[in-house]
Order: structure tokens, then sequence, then C-alpha cells
């Protein structure tokens, strides 16, 4: 529907593959205001829109393909594109983002975000253009592995493609654009139970905005303080996401051993400075992004991109492997054949662990590497063992048992991040509403020692603090930017001087800063009308959409897109019960004489409702809902 505000193309396409039948779906600009974009934008459709009980692989379960107001518009780290639909991994609402230009030429063909519901009868593939909507067979690509079938779609487009993982519905098989993934939950398995192989996008559309002059000077101070933020303008561009690694294992935080551990012995042939100097060909990166976090690495005397921090923890010190280069081979690997190396990653260490205890003997084992590529062909192709493995880790604890070492929450695998280092982010893995995200999580990992170095231990302030953090990259996210830049909103002094006394005063004063962030959390936004230095999507944003937008405004948005989120789950099911983790995480100290190194969920979780403003059985109160303008 036509809009009054920049940033947006004003146009929402809906799909139906059942009947082949082709309209715009109904979106506001009430709804843009409210909403925004991208995920929080595709939560409310999927909201409105599927039944309690959808099941991932069923027609009538909604993909949603959603852009955010300020991709297009050259705003830095703003090429993302969300994908979002009932998983079939974990069987309630999951997003997952991508970087890559997709999204661009979705907008340029004139559309905001695509809806694709039904089934086709046989393999199909999708071309949007400015003028037209076309079916093609897609009998010749079926069987394709990604690379294949983006080359096989030319090059005067943009593309979203599954492989053979995604064809066979493995549970946790991603979609994927360019060299970019949207990995998480799988999303592409969605796509191959519709039949659909592939979407292309391509146009040549302006995205219009409010107030350019404004809106280039924003994004020139944006550029500036990425480029002088130690993380974003230093560690990032030149070791990518793998710098983290090495703090990671200074700080209990590594995964290891399929999370018996937060250290490695081996972690620093795997570390993204090892990649930086030993592999290294040059960096690369999204369209607009200042930071060029990606990798192009050689291995077998190719060149390749290499892996990101999570496939390195996960496929590395999670399973006892200290090998780059098979690393290097996996990740390029599971690429073809359409499989997130995260869950990919915590499913071969559960059976590891399996093996190791005599429950399950497949001769997949801790530190042994060689057959591990078989397993994952065997794990696309449903063959075998494979067929077990494609199910994901809490369906093979069922099968199995080891459920108090089945690492995950809500059905999804965990983050490469081993919580009982840093409780909050434990709090942020049981409460994340698509399971185990550390982004959905709230990311206090940052605030608990890679970057700032609080009170790992301590629930003092942890409800608070992670509540604000998810609320604030829900709506980052939902501007349609990547969170990496969200790295620049924690002051660069004090995380350069980690031994300064103004650092540890600062680090020391953080556990007491619960009763101000819950102020903060609890108020609605109309208190906060600021802007602050380390958040530009506030300004950006007034400039490109012509919304009136602060901190405030910013906050209510990724709240009301949190509870939303919620809201569904709960429509599915979800209850308190549902927000916990494995008891290997909440009940195993992970250094031995210190309880305080476990997840101490049953001290966070009622402080963490209590300030959501949710139930004490989990589901988000009426007086919430109200004030965010999203009651029934």
């Amino acid at each position: 529907m036509a809009t009054q505000y920049g940033g947006y193309m004003g146009k929402v396409l809906k799909i139906d593959l059942t009947h082949r039948d082709v309209s715009e779906y109904p979106w506001t600009d009430g709804d843009r205001a409210m909403y925004l974009g991208a995920k929080i934008m595709a939560a409310k459709i999927i909201y409105d829109s599927v039944a309690p009980g959808t099941d991932g692989f069923a027609p009538e379960n909604f993909l949603v393909v959603s852009t955010g107001p300020l991709s297009g518009t050259g705003a830095p780290s703003s090429s993302r594109f969300n994908v979002s639909a009932v998983s079939p991994l974990t069987g309630i609402l999951a997003s997952s983002n991508c970087g890559g230009p997709f999204g661009l030429s979705l907008k340029k063909a004139g559309y905001d975000a695509l809806v694709v519901t039904g089934k086709s009868e046989s393999p199909v593939w999708i071309e949007i253009t400015e003028t037209d909507v076309l079916f093609h067979d897609a009998a010749d690509l079926w069987g394709k592995t990604t690379s294949a079938t983006q080359e096989a779609l030319g090059e005067d487009c943009e593309k979203i493609v599954i492989g053979p993982a995604g064809e066979n519905l493995v549970r946790y098989a991603a979609v994927f654009s360019s060299d970019r993934t949207a990995g998480r939950a799988g999303m592409g398995a969605v796509m191959g139970a519709k039949n659909l192989k592939a979407v292309t996008a391509r146009g040549n559309m302006d995205v219009p905005v409010h107030n350019r002059e404004k809106m280039k000077k924003v994004y020139r101070g944006w550029v500036k303080l990425l480029k002088g933020h130690p993380l974003t303008g230093e560690a990032l561009p030149k070791y990518g996401t793998g710098f983290l690694l090495r703090v990671m294992q200074k700080r209990g935080l590594l995964a290891t051993h399929n999370f018996k551990f937060g250290q490695f012995k081996d972690f620093d042939n795997i570390s993204g400075q090892t990649l930086a100097e030993t592999r290294l060909i040059k960096n690369t990166g999204c369209p607009t992004c200042p930071i060029r976090c990606s990798r192009m690495v050689e291995v077998d005397g190719k060149k390749v991109k290499g892996p990101e921090l999570e496939t390195l923890g996960l496929l590395g010190s999670n399973i006892e492997n200290g090998n780059l280069d098979a690393i290097i081979r996996w990740n390029i690997q599971l690429d073809e054949l359409g499989m997130d190396t995260m869950t990919t990653g915590g499913v071969i260490a559960f059976a590891m662990e399996l093996d190791e205890k005599g429950i399950w003997k497949t001769g997949i084992e801790f530190g042994k590497t060689e057959n591990l590529s078989q397993v994952f062909e065997d794990i696309a192709y449903r063959r075998g063992i494979g067929d077990l493995l494609a199910e994901g880790t809490r369906r093979l604890s069922e099968k199995f048992g080891g459920t108090e070492f089945a690492i995950h929450a809500k059905g999804l695998e965990l983050a490469a991040y081993e919580p009982r280092g840093a409780v909050g982010q434990g709090l942020g893995y049981a409460t994340a509403n698509r399971g185990g995200c550390h982004l959905n999580a709230g990311y206090m990992a940052l605030i608990e020692g890679l970057g700032l170095a609080m009170d790992p231990y301590t629930t003092r302030s942890k409800a608070a603090l992670t509540i604000m953090n998810q609320n604030l990259l829900e709506a980052v996210s939902a501007c349609g930017c990547c969170l990496f830049p969200m790295f620049s909103f924690y002051p660069g002094w004090i995380i350069s001087h980690p031994d300064h006394i103004v650092t540890k005063i600062v680090n020391g004063v953080l556990p007491y800063l619960g009763g101000g962030s819950n102020l903060l959390n609890m108020l609605p936004g109309k208190f906060s009308p600021i802007h602050l230095p380390g958040l530009p999507h506030t300004q950006a944003l007034t400039a490109v959409t012509g919304m009136k937008v602060n901190v405030g405004v910013l906050k209510d948005i990724g709240e009301r897109g949190f509870n939303i989120e919620r809201m569904f789950n709960v429509k599915m099911g979800i209850t308190a019960a549902d927000d916990t983790l494995p008891k290997r995480l909440t009940d195993d100290p992970q250094i031995a004489g210190n309880p305080q190194s476990r997840v101490r969920l049953s001290e966070m979780k009622p402080a963490y409702y209590r300030i959501r403003g949710w139930t004490k059985d989990g589901k988000p109160g009426e007086k919430r809902k109200k004030r965010l303008g999203i009651g029934d």
C-alpha cells in the first residue's frame, strides 16, 4: 500500500504457490510506524496470518522475506534482509538474517517484503522484476548445490536459493544469497517444503528519502564513528569475527567438548588472528559496509570464503578439533549443501558425546575429523545415520536420551558462547524467542567479558540489562541493519583500556545499574525523547523516513517486536517452562569449587518476567500489551 514515508517502496508482494496467485499483502503507514520493518514486520505478518499449531513444513506456513527502511539508502552496514517462518527445527517463530545484495534488489524491484505461502506441485523458482512476477519450472535446478544454482540463474539478478539439504527437508537447512547465509532455524527447509528452489529479483527503482542532505550528514558521522572504534574500526576489519575467539578462551566463554568446558587447549590454531596471519587473501564485505569483516582465504590452492567465529567455535573447539584447514573446507562444503554450520556443529558435538558415553555408537568421536565430510553429505541427503542427525539435537535427545547435555534452547542449538562464563548470556539464551541465539538473547557476553568486563557470574542487574539489549537489538535489526555496528554503542576508550582505573570503576558499577535500567525498560518511550551519539539509527530513521524517531521510540519498537514474537510463540504452546537450558549449564558449575559458575535461571527469570510485564507463566501481560498498542 502506498506510503507517505521515505525508506519504503510501499508494496508487500504476496505469492500463493498452491494456486500461483500473486497479490499485494496489506501493510499500512500505521504498520510501518509501529513495526518499522525486517524481522518485526515479519513477526507481525506471521502473528496475524498463521494459525496456532501450524507445522514448519505445512503449506499454510508463511515464509516472509523482509527489508528495513534503511536498506537501499546507503546507510552503513544496511545491506541486510530477514527471512522468517515457523521453524521446522523449533516449531515456533524463527527469523534468520542475511547480508548481501538480495534485499537491495527486492526493493529496487519495488517491494519492501515478500510473503510466500502454499506449496507448488512441482519444483519452481520465482522471478521478480519491476513489472512481472513469473513462475519457472525448477526441475533442472533441483539437486544442484547453492553455488551451481546461483550460477545457473545468471548474473543480471540477485537470488536466494537452497541446496540439497533444503530439498531433503533437513530441519536446519539454510537460505543462501551470493556467499551470505540466512543460516539459522531451517528457513531453507521451509523453502524446500514449498518446492521453492529459488527467488530472483532485479530492478532499477530508487528508494525514496525524506531528507537526503540530512541523511548524508548522518551517514558521514556514522562511518566516522565505526572507523574510529577499536572493535568496528580495527579488530573486525583486521581479523574478522574470529578475533573474539581468543577473548572467549581467556574468559571461559569458548564452547568446548559439547559445552562441557569453556576453554580449548588448541584454541589459537583456530583463532581469527591465526586465520588472518596464515590464510587470509583479502577482506570482503556486504555492500555499503565500511567494516569489511568477511574473509577470503586460501586452502588447497583455492580461494574461498573464510569461516566466521561461530563456525570456528562450533566446528572447532566444541568438537575438539584444532585443524583450521578442516574447518575452512567444511564451511564451504556445508554452504554448498545448504546447511547451517552452527546447528551442524551442535548436532555433531551431541552425537560425539552420545558415542563417548556408549549411548549411540556411530563412530562420530571428539577429535576425529576424517569421517565428518561424509557425515555432512549423509545429513544433506538423509542417508543412514544422516537421516537422524538431520532432525537436530532436541529430537536426537528425545530418541536416545542425554537431555541433560543436549545443548539447545527451545530446540535451537546454542551459539559458541559458553554461558556459564557469562550468566546474563545464559538468561538471554533461555528467553530468546527463536531459541539458542546469541543475538536474540541480547548478546550480554559483550558486556560480560568480550568488550566490557562486568562480573560474569553475578545475577545482579542481569535481567534488566538483558531486556534492554534484547529490545535494542530487535529495533536495530528492524531498521535493516547489521548488528555488528552496535559494538560502537559501547565506549571505545573503555574497551581499549581494560586495565585503567576508570575502566575498572565502570565495570564495577555495572551490576548496580539495574534500577536505572529497570526504569528505562518499564517506562513508555516518550520519557526518553533523546538521541545518543553511539546510536545513529534514530537520526538516520528520522532523515530517511520522515518519522520522528528518538531513543524512546526505537526502544518501544524493539519491545513491541519482542513481545509480538513471544505472543505468537505463546499461541504455539510456549510457556515459562520452555525458557530454560540443559542441566549441564544450569546445574553443573563450569569451574570446580565455584557454584556461581553456572546459569542460575531461577534467580533471574522472576525479575526478567516482572520487568518485561509478563505473567509468571511467561505470557505478555495485558497492561504491557496495551501500552505497546498490541492488545488483542
